[in-house]
């Protein structure tokens, strides 16, 4: 029975003195650090696990409940499945399969994209699945001469659907499966969202062949990227032979036994060392230059001349040196290890306004950066004191593996295109066969139930470790620590709203406004404020606060909770109205050329659609 009005103002009045009200004022205080993002989300979740341990509201164990959850775990163990299918070169043989099969037609290409997505999304990361498919949208633009704006915003919605596809094909299902387990003992199943992910994926790609037009004309041309130039092409394009040289280290130099660091070659002659040359075992092999890495005799070094007043006869006298000119192969021969990609700023991010030395840029991402273009020209001059602007193209050289890392877990960039080498960077590329095995392994005993899910990805990733299609470095690196503790981080406020009552007022104040309109009407009012505290916050934190008051609602009526469970899940992956809902959704914003009027008004009225299905659709496969 709902409490009358008088009580319930009571109980709003009661808050001052209650741990529920700096509960609120904390949520608060999080969600506007979100907003603001001056401080990183993982930061802002760390504060808030301190803030709860010494006010007292929760308990040590209540506040690092988190770190011993199976699924955090579990969605650790998925970052890792993903980078197997990347490093074994499954899903760029699915991105090239794209371009082959679309053939010339546009509507076939948005279809057979939709699709393809989705269908990788539903088993890795839908952040890396975007990440991959950016540049192949970009060529397939510029092949069939049509704005990206045509394909971009397609592109971001599948990667969102494809977290509707199955249980562990994005974070919130996991979190609302878990706290649906938790409360009432009942868990989804691996296809339980199929079904649902299905209908909107059909409704999504009616929806967007409808509405392509809204976004670009026939007559826009997609920007001048292609991921097909080789390393030569970008050598010369960006006039690297004309600015960057090899020497060796011969016997006697004052660089043996040194580390870079110690050379002071950038500050004191205008030299940047983007990457050693070494012999091992007759062959070269290629080294990222990092400040610690230490010179040996007959080492070359591959450094970019910013200093265009600089002796090099007298400088390579002086320290016992031997000049070379680079060369194409210099780097081709190399491309299993080290390669170079182009980078662009992400709208909004910390790295606008600053330089490459302001971000420690080879410290940080583990890249040394070569050349930038700006509004198609190239620039000249020391490139790690010029500060970028949002449209730059950065061209920077490193290992597949950091390149990889910046295209996966920074938020400060992303890789617009690979140069047609990348085709030799696959490290475990002749185990494919072995990563989809292991995949299907996992997928059959999650269905099966034979083993707990995360049990069933510790196999997996067992089995791509013993397979070789991933090794214990670039599966730590695969992991995206920040995402885990933003989880770990929000999971006392669900402990604390339930213990303080929290819950509780949420939904007597919620089925006050929609309770005599009929479940349909709950469920709407349901999604609606998920979607509304999405547009503030992570969909893993909308879904941490929001499953536990769908679950309580759902008492309250004394109906089926697994509906409502559902319901959250899917509201908190239809981060659609937005530039900033999702990391899929900036991620495009570049590229694709949009305005946050265009999410708005393609986002908008799809999130109404999603809702309608989902209203209706949810109470019919999973009955109250």
């Amino acid at each position: 029975m709902l409490e009358t009005g008088q009580s319930m103002s009571e109980r709003l009045l009661g808050w001052v003195n209650m741990p529920l009200f700096w509960v609120m004022i904390l949520l608060a205080t999080a969600i506007l650090l979100f907003i603001r993002n001056k401080i990183r989300m993982d930061v802002v979740a760390l504060l808030v696990m301190l803030a709860f341990c010494l006010s007292g509201i929760l308990t040590v164990q209540e506040v690092f409940a988190g770190f011993s959850d199976p699924n955090v775990i579990l969605i650790a163990l998925l970052f890792i499945v993903g980078e197997g299918l990347v490093r074994t070169g499954v899903a760029y043989q699915v991105s090239e399969w794209l371009m082959k099969a679309a053939g010339n037609s546009e509507t076939k290409v948005l279809v057979l994209l939709m699709l393809a997505v989705t269908g990788l999304g539903s088993f890795m990361s839908s952040t890396g699945v975007v990440a991959i498919f950016i540049p192949v949208v970009l060529v397939i633009c510029r092949q069939m001469n049509i704005s990206p704006k045509r394909l971009m915003m397609p592109l971001s919605i599948a990667g969102l659907i494809s977290g509707m596809m199955t249980l562990i094909a994005t974070a919130p299902n996991l979190v609302v499966n878990a706290e649906l387990v938790r409360e009432v003992g009942i868990r989804f199943s691996f296809f339980s969202f199929t079904p649902i992910g299905l209908v909107v994926l059909l409704l999504g790609i009616i929806y967007v062949l409808l509405t392509r037009r809204w976004l670009g004309g026939d007559n826009e041309q997609a920007p001048d990227l292609t991921s097909k130039r080789s390393i030569n092409n970008l050598i010369e394009e960006y006039q690297l032979r004309d600015r960057t040289k090899r020497f060796v280290v011969r016997p006697g130099s004052t660089f043996i036994n040194k580390p870079l660091e110690a050379l002071s070659l950038r500050s004191d002659y205008g030299l940047n060392v983007l990457a050693i040359e070494r012999w091992k075992r007759f062959r070269p092999v290629f080294l990222t230059a990092f400040g610690s890495s230490e010179i040996r005799e007959k080492d070359i070094l591959i450094i970019d001349i910013s200093n265009p007043e600089l002796n090099l006869e007298e400088f390579c006298r002086q320290h016992n040196l031997e000049p070379a000119d680079i060369q194409g192969h210099s780097f081709v021969e190399q491309t299993k290890s080290i390669g170079m990609a182009e980078l662009t700023p992400v709208p909004d991010s910390d790295c606008i306004g600053k330089s490459a030395i302001d971000l420690r840029i080879r410290t940080s991402y583990g890249v040394s950066l070569v050349g930038i273009k700006r509004d198609g020209e190239i620039l000249n001059g020391n490139l790690a004191d010029i500060s970028f602007r949002l449209g730059d193209l950065l061209l920077v050289v490193g290992e597949w593996r950091a390149i990889h890392q910046i295209r996966n877990n920074t938020k400060d960039f992303f890789v617009l295109s690979y140069p047609s080498d990348i085709s030799a960077a696959v490290p475990a590329g002749s185990q494919a066969a072995h990563a989809v095995f292991s995949v299907l392994t996992m997928v059959v005993l999650m269905v099966s139930g034979v083993v707990p899910n995360v049990i069933a990805a510790l196999i997996a990733c067992l089995m791509l470790g013993k397979f070789r299609c991933i090794d214990a470095k670039s599966a730590y690196d695969s992991i995206h620590w920040p995402s885990l503790i933003l989880i770990i981080g929000m999971m006392p406020f669900s402990i604390a709203l339930q213990k303080t009552g929290g819950v509780n007022l949420i939904v007597e104040a919620m089925l006050q406004v929609v309770g005599g309109w009929g479940v349909h009407a709950i469920l709407m009012g349901l999604f609606i404020l998920c979607a509304v505290v999405g547009l503030f916050i992570s969909n893993t934190a909308t879904a941490i606060l929001m499953a536990p008051i769908a679950i309580s609602m759902a008492h309250q009526l004394n109906v089926s909770p697994v509906p409502f469970a559902m319901l959250v899940a899917i509201a908190a992956s239809a981060a659609f109205m937005t530039p900033i809902s999702s990391p899929v959704n900036t991620m495009v914003l570049g590229p694709g050329g949009y305005k946050f009027s265009d999410f708005v008004k393609i986002g908008v009225p799809f999130t109404l659609l999603v809702m309608l299905a989902s209203v209706f659709l949810i109470p019919l496969l999973f009955p109250l």
